[in-house]
């Protein structure tokens, strides 16, 4: 089978995968008017809230975040008629995905009941509420979901989903130049006659591929009137030929002759950043179009600078499966790491998505995936630092991260704030 086929059979059995887990798992919801998705799921109260009743009894429960970070507002009514919060006892209980518990009592502010203490994100817990009043005791509980999917393990395999567990990471400090690629000095050879003569023979065109000790040329000596063979002094492809057959042969070359495999880079490095570019030094080096890009190191940094720019050479080697992408004379981009410090966690840039308004990683729990979102501190094309939203340990999406995002959205379990 086709790789391409493959690729197109496995996507095909994870879209089947997550349409079945979609039927069967419940809707997001969320509480308050910025919870718009799960409208249809649940009463709502006077202030957008969902509406809890118990005989007469009814709380209505609001997550306020205009302006503020996120907290719990409650309104209390009987009869459909708003009472005294300063009457009840509220407290509430989310249990995360995980099995982490967050607890919040509640205070009487004018009108309403407020929660203390933030309600992270995501969103996305089972509930418990728990009201005293009057001497009777209320209970509730619900699911309220968002940015959360479930999909079977060979579903998610066949989807070419793949996962790490976020710990510490060294991550470099970049420093991004633009430069050239070449072909190294040793990579190209000049074909030149021993001994000046009559050309008697030339073998090779522009562009023709030859071998180290093919015969390319055959010359008579003006001084011996001897022919003798000239060879190729490396494998390669033929890039110049500057003679013909019955020309004579002197100082230049015949033939230049360049193996297109042995490459560099050729960067240029301003004054700015000549202390912090050393040999050895990973980089990241890119087309112009950002669609070929590889790792290499520094290999030398010529001593002499431009008379013109003030610029420094670094050389940065290519290793020859280069070649497939990167061409002599092409313009490249690079991302010098001149600088590594140690981050406490991160994640794989790659990793990274949008969700709603932020930057996430998807957490693995079991067959069970959901947003985490973050904050970020420093990034390089391989690693994120993570400041917030994702505790260390956690499992989390590396590769397949978008086929999770398609299927949250798709399946509704996700909500604008």
């Amino acid at each position: 089978m086709r790789p391409s086929t493959f690729r197109g059979l496995a996507a095909l059995l994870l879209a089947g995968s997550l349409l079945a887990a979609c039927a069967d798992r419940p809707k997001s919801k969320a509480e308050g008017d910025d919870h718009a998705a799960a409208a249809a799921d649940f009463e709502r109260g006077p202030h957008r809230g969902r509406l809890l009743r118990d005989g007469d009894f009814a709380v209505e429960i609001t997550i306020f975040e205009d302006g503020a970070p996120p907290e719990f507002h409650a309104y209390v009514y009987r009869k459909d008629k708003p009472i005294d919060p300063r009457q009840v006892q509220l407290s509430v209980e989310l249990t995360r995905l995980g099995g982490k518990v967050d607890r919040f009592a509640f205070a009487p502010v004018e009108d309403y009941l407020r929660g203390a203490g933030v309600v992270v994100e995501p969103h996305s817990f089972d509930v418990k509420i728990r009201a005293v009043e009057g001497g009777r005791t209320h209970q509730w509980a619900y699911a309220s979901y968002e940015g959360r999917t479930s999909i079977s393990a060979e579903a998610a395999k066949a989807g070419g989903v793949r996962t790490e567990i976020a710990g510490p990471a060294t991550i470099g400090e970049l420093v991004d130049m633009a430069g050239r690629v070449e072909i190294v000095p040793e990579g190209k050879a000049e074909v030149r006659a021993v001994y000046p003569g009559r050309i008697l023979m030339m073998r090779g065109e522009l562009g023709q591929s030859v071998r180290r000790g093919q015969a390319m040329a055959r010359v008579e000596s003006s001084h011996s009137l001897q022919a003798y063979a000239i060879t190729a002094p490396i494998s390669g492809v033929i890039i110049e030929k500057n003679a013909n057959v019955g020309g004579v042969a002197g100082d230049q070359p015949l033939f230049v002759v360049a193996d297109p495999t042995k490459l560099h880079a050729e960067f240029f490095v301003y004054p700015r950043d000549a202390e912090r570019v050393r040999v050895g030094q990973p980089v990241e080096v890119r087309s112009l179009s950002g669609e070929a890009r590889l790792t290499a190191r520094v290999e030398a940094i010529l001593p002499t600078a431009d008379l013109a720019s003030q610029t420094l050479m670094a050389h940065v080697h290519l290793p020859p499966g280069a070649a497939t992408s990167f061409r002599p004379g092409m313009g490249v981009e690079g991302s010098f790491s001149v600088g590594a410090q140690s981050a406490p966690l991160a994640v794989r840039t790659k990793a990274l998505q949008r969700f709603r308004d932020f930057t996430v990683v998807f957490a693995k729990v079991g067959n069970t995936y959901e947003v985490r979102m973050l904050e970020l501190g420093r990034q390089t094309p391989e690693w994120t630092e993570v400041l917030g939203g994702l505790a260390p340990g956690t499992e989390y999406v590396v590769d397949g991260a978008f086929l999770i995002r398609a299927d949250i959205e798709k399946s509704g379990a996700s909500h604008d704030h």
